[in-house]
């Protein structure tokens, strides 16, 4: 593994890890462009109660604020408000039989900064999460903006013929009784890719 370092005030702090495996990938993938990349862009884009959610992709330059750490053939981006998040994290690239693609190993764990978001979280665990457990379900909270909330169904919820009444009747109404101020509850979920999906092409 090779260490990423920014620099700081002349002294060296690890920030990322990016394996050798993942290095090679990355190397691949650029190889293939066109056009000429600056490199590897990581950020965080959400969070639920127990992990982030992480954005990869190629960049062909860095932001002004961007921390520019360098590997071996190409540069990682990453932008000033993820970074703290980032630090100590490990990024791997898996090929097996079950499965392949990037993974992120991040020591730190994920906090609401909003306090609605904290409020939120915890009805979703004390009330919302025990209801749909009985049917193997699994609410996550993505995100609170403004009058509207994000979540992802996950479990048996995820393309199960009666998400969108669990969503309207008993997510939503639990949700809107203890937030009135809430107006969209917003499912994110792909319930395409469940056991029993309920949105498919040509529908």
């Amino acid at each position: 593994m090779k260490n990423l370092l920014k620099k700081i005030k002349g002294t060296e702090t690890p920030l990322l890890t990016v394996t050798e495996a993942a290095q090679e990938k990355i190397e691949a993938v650029i190889e293939t462009e066109e056009v000429e990349v600056e490199g590897l862009r990581i950020s965080i884009q959400g969070k639920t109660a127990t992990a982030f959610q992480y954005s990869l992709g190629l960049a062909t330059e860095a932001q002004a604020d961007d921390l520019v750490v360098a590997c071996e053939h190409f540069n990682v981006l990453v932008d000033t408000e993820s970074a703290p998040d980032l630090k100590g994290a490990v990024i791997d690239y898996v090929d097996d039989l079950n499965s392949s693609g990037f993974n992120i190993e991040n020591p730190n764990t994920p906090t609401w900064d909003n306090p609605k978001a904290q409020e939120v979280q915890k009805l979703i665990d004390e009330r919302i999460n025990p209801a749909v457990a009985a049917h193997g379900g699994q609410i996550e909270l993505l995100n609170v903006e403004d009058d509207a909330i994000y979540i992802h169904m996950g479990g048996g919820c995820q393309g199960c013929g009666m998400a969108n009444v669990t969503l309207k009747h008993g997510i939503e109404a639990m949700i809107q009784e203890v937030f009135p101020e809430i107006k969209h509850v917003i499912d994110t979920t792909d319930h395409a890719a469940g056991d029993n999906p309920y949105y498919s092409e040509g529908r």
